[in-house]
């Protein structure tokens, strides 16, 4: 379903939620919105084949389960065994999506969960996932969050974290997401649809600049941390413990 959450004029803009609404349009909404986004989904599946050592896989903030589905059809062209695969979201909308996308690829067996990713627990972790969740989280929540992932994870475990950011310079930032919106309108959004949905989303998505986030891994306990992707405001870091 194309995404028209936004379309008509609204009096009073509520804070953004990821309800049913939402669920039913996220597919849409994430290809037209957030750049490279399948893109992210090819370093997943890369890391999967070059880089993970095994162990069960957590996606923290599964949504509609797209990243699962597109692991699960990794590790087939690799024609390896695929490992026990876990997804969580609060929102149970977005887990009722991806139980019918899971089931619809024959991926009965991947385990959803509609629960809180801050107290989710993990075990024998060989990569937890983090695709554009941290950033919708209490600031003050987030270095916990990440101690327990890294805590959870085995030795050469791999953590994937996809971010939008915000940049040091004031004047690079606002020229960032002027651009980022030229993209939006280049994939169909009005003016108004992005107008409406930066008021719902302020205050709700909180980034912050690539050093915080790197430092913050770092105490954590990720000592092996880089930014492996960046488009304009959007990025992707990769931690291994």
């Amino acid at each position: 379903m194309r995404d028209e959450v936004f379309k008509k004029h609204r009096d009073e803009i509520s804070k953004f939620e990821f309800n049913d609404d939402v669920a039913q349009v996220f597919d849409d909404m994430v290809e037209r919105s957030i750049p490279n986004y399948h893109e992210i989904h090819k370093i997943i599946a890369d890391l999967c084949r070059r880089a993970y050592l095994g162990g069960n896989i957590y996606d923290l903030g599964c949504s509609t389960g797209s990243t699962l589905q597109i692991i699960a059809q990794a590790f087939k062209k690799m024609e390896k065994d695929r490992p026990a695969m876990f997804g969580v979201d609060n929102s149970v909308a977005m887990i009722d999506k991806a139980r019918k996308k899971l089931d619809s690829f024959g991926l009965k067996d991947i385990n959803l969960s509609n629960g809180d990713i801050e107290t989710f627990p993990m075990e024998n972790a060989g990569m937890v996932i983090m695709n554009y969740t941290l950033q919708f989280l209490e600031p003050s929540s987030r270095p916990e969050i990440l101690k327990n992932i890294f805590d959870s994870l085995n030795p050469g475990g791999v953590f994937v974290l996809a971010e939008k950011i915000i940049c040091h310079d004031d004047q690079i930032d606002k020229l960032l997401i002027d651009l980022y919106y030229d993209f939006k309108r280049r994939n169909g959004y009005s003016e108004m649809e992005i107008s409406q949905k930066r008021d719902a989303l302020e205050n709700v998505l909180r980034p912050i600049t690539p050093t915080d986030q790197i430092q913050m891994m770092k105490e954590a306990g990720f000592k092996k941390t880089e930014m492996i992707f960046r488009w304009y405001n959007f990025c992707c870091y990769l931690g291994i413990k």
